[in-house]
């Protein structure tokens, strides 16, 4: 069971991954066609700045502080990819550009991998911690093993409401 915890995390690493390759990408289409909204640029360009400069061992992911701190650096770019799509509807132009739709779809694609990703890990955790506390494996643990339960990806603080969206 743990080695499938660590699989699954494997996944979303690599669902990450996937992510921070296609951004810079997206960033110079963007830019190529909009020099405006600089602001909404530069926020993704740090956000992916943060998410990458917190790295998860197996070890960390024991550690609820650190899985919290990677959790908020993933979080802060979806954050700002969302707030990048919301200028992209403003803008027909940018919108209509063949390569800024490519990426946006294969963005679009990895978010639901890293959706699917997270939420096999969070199966994974699931199972993992479950026999944890099954008879007999909670002998065997409490008395030889001692393995801690795994942390389960949450739901960022807010995102139980919807987007705004305002074209005004």
């Amino acid at each position: 069971n743990e080695e499938a915890v660590k699989a699954a995390w494997g996944d979303v690493e690599a669902s990450y991954q996937r992510r921070m390759d296609l951004i810079p990408n997206l960033v110079k289409t963007v830019k190529s066609y909009a020099a405006f909204e600089k602001e909404t640029l530069t926020a993704v360009i740090d956000a992916r700045s943060k998410a990458t400069s917190v790295q998860m061992t197996p070890e960390m992911m024991k550690d609820k502080a650190a899985f919290a701190k990677f959790q908020s650096a993933q979080d802060g770019i979806s954050s700002a990819l969302s707030r990048l799509m919301v200028v992209v509807e403003k803008y027909p132009d940018l919108k209509a550009n063949q390569s800024y739709m490519d990426l946006q779809n294969q963005l679009e694609g990895t978010e639901n991998r890293i959706n699917v990703a997270r939420t096999r890990y969070n199966e994974a955790v699931r199972i993992y911690n479950t026999s944890l506390r099954v008879f007999p494996n909670v002998l065997t643990n409490n008395f030889l093993l001692h393995l801690e339960p795994r942390e389960a990806f949450k739901a960022s603080e807010g995102a139980e409401k919807a987007p705004e969206v305002n074209f005004e």
